[in-house]
């Protein structure tokens, strides 16, 4: 075994580029490279003893594990002024599993209409006049995996607790969990099957070509029940900010979660969220491996990272002002409480 395990070690033993698309050669071709002499670099030299110490640059690939750190701090430092001093909470939307295969034959358009139904689910719970009766704020991040790297695709979505209402004034939410999970289940789910009928009735699901595929998918998931994970986060300023800065860079696998790689196998560590959270280990064929990491490698171009409401870039400077002026807006004591369906 290797005295340190890294993703680029078993991309270096395993990878076989043979098949691979335009953008997953381009990836794995930047990952090999990082923080290597072909990047290029500089040289340091001692003034006493004339010892040399080459550091090269890193390839600053969203999919690699050695450039992100630096970016969570970066991407953080940014967000530092966005945060509101109210409550928050984080809501996940996930999709059905039996969608993973419409997703790898067409995840542009999987992807867009994922944050499309989680907004549009979001903004009409906040738009209700029973409810919050005003405009919400959504950071929304996109996460394609599992703990064992298997296909898992859902949102993670930090939310301020309230809306900005038509008259100026902010609307707090009182509830632990913002919206009733099951009816955010519900109403997220016929949303989201209704956009992928629309997107094939337009053509956009052309790959999809076995007849009667769509009508039985589409059936199939309206009688799934879909998960919405709810959760209060009372704490705000550099909490949230941190808190949101780990999901916005987190990527399917770290170095720090690779234990070993030898001539064979890539042994990692991972979390079993249906065991009660226990840590486990999970050994795994090196080109095993290497396909459940290249499941996870995002078009080129797509955002995995939006903001819609209030936070949107457009308006966001402006209406954050507003809100921080509204006398409704009040400090909350740190505490969290979650709900899931």
């Amino acid at each position: 075994m290797t005295e340190t395990a890294t993703l680029q070690q078993a991309l270096a033993r395993f990878l076989n580029p043979a098949g691979l698309d335009r953008q997953r050669q381009r990836v794995c071709h930047h990952l090999l490279a990082c923080c290597t002499e072909a990047m290029g670099g500089t040289v340091l030299q001692c003034t006493d003893c004339d010892h040399t110490q080459p550091h090269y640059f890193g390839c600053r690939d969203r999919h690699c594990p050695q450039c992100q750190g630096r970016a969570m701090h970066q991407w953080a430092e940014r967000q530092q002024a966005n945060i509101l001093p109210v409550r928050y909470y984080h809501v996940v939307f996930t999709l059905p599993h039996s969608l993973n295969g419409w997703v790898q034959l067409h995840p542009e358009v999987i992807y867009r209409l994922l944050f499309q139904s989680a907004w549009y689910t979001l903004r009409s719970f906040g738009r209700d006049p029973k409810r919050l009766g005003g405009e919400m704020g959504m950071s929304a991040v996109l996460h394609t995996w599992g703990p064992n790297l298997s296909k898992h695709v859902h949102l993670h979505c930090l939310v301020p607790g309230g809306a900005l209402g038509d008259d100026g004034g902010w609307h707090g939410a009182r509830s632990h969990y913002l919206f009733p999970v099951r009816a955010l289940s519900r109403h997220f789910r016929g949303h989201m099957v209704s956009a992928l009928r629309q997107a094939a009735i337009a053509g956009e699901l052309h790959r999809v070509t076995r007849p009667g595929d769509v009508d039985d998918q589409l059936n199939t998931l309206m009688a799934t029940e879909w998960v919405v994970y709810s959760k209060n986060c009372l704490e705000h300023t550099d909490t949230v900010v941190r808190y949101l800065a780990r999901y916005t860079r987190r990527i399917s696998i770290s170095n720090a979660r690779i234990l070993a790689v030898d001539d064979h196998q890539v042994t990692l560590r991972y979390k079993d969220y249906r065991d009660r959270d226990r840590r486990k280990q999970l050994v795994l064929d090196g080109e095993e491996f290497v396909r459940r990491f290249l499941l996870h490698v995002l078009p080129k171009g797509l955002m995995r990272v939006r903001h819609y409401g209030f936070l949107a870039n457009r308006c966001r400077r402006r209406r954050l002002a507003q809100i921080r002026q509204a006398p409704a807006v009040v400090e909350v004591t740190p505490g969290c409480r979650y709900a899931r369906q």
